[in-house]
């Protein structure tokens, strides 16, 4: 009998395992995906916003950007200043050459370089983080989209069925754990 309580014990350990790795999904994201990224696009196909549109931004991820902390910064602004390009109202001001910020909540975060000119020129960054599956938003239909005067960035991406693929996963994983430990 005492065998019995160590493979419950065992095996409930081990399912504990499976969801706490499995539903701790943050990463930490490379703006751009290079570390020489935040700067001014040589093209629009080059813009970080076509690397933002291709890319799925979770709450708890962090972005992270390298650059020269001596010629360049990273602002967080809100949409208007993003639009504008202003840099005299930051919500947040970076200029360490390795800026880590966390994307603490869904919607879109707005980020333009402190170089005077550089934003004009293109070197600025939406990303759209998106809301966590099965939280009720208070939104039945979609919000209208932006008017394009002015403004430039990424669509907001569509939900994925990956992570309810990938939380089965690793239910499914633990279920037959527990079934050969009790075997």
């Amino acid at each position: 009998m005492a065998g019995s309580s160590t493979t419950t014990t065992s095996s409930a350990s081990l399912l504990l395992l499976f969801l706490l790795f499995g539903f701790s999904l943050a990463k930490e994201i490379l703006v751009g995906g290079k570390t020489d990224a935040w700067k001014i696009p040589a093209s629009e196909s080059d813009s970080l916003n076509q690397w933002a549109g291709r890319s799925r931004f979770q709450v708890g991820d962090y972005l992270v950007w390298k650059y020269d902390g001596g010629k360049d910064s990273v602002l967080q602004v809100s949409r208007e200043d993003y639009g504008n390009c202003s840099i005299s109202n930051p919500v947040k001001e970076h200029s360490d050459g390795t800026t880590k910020v966390k994307l603490d909540r869904p919607g879109p975060f707005y980020f333009i370089s402190g170089a005077k000119g550089h934003c004009e020129k293109g070197q600025k960054l939406v990303v759209v983080v998106l809301t966590p599956r099965g939280r009720y938003t208070g939104v039945s239909s979609p919000a209208p989209a932006p008017s394009s005067a002015g403004f430039e960035g990424p669509a907001v991406a569509p939900t994925s069925g990956a992570t309810a693929l990938h939380g089965g996963l690793v239910m499914a994983l633990g279920v037959f754990a527990m079934w050969v430990f009790a075997m």
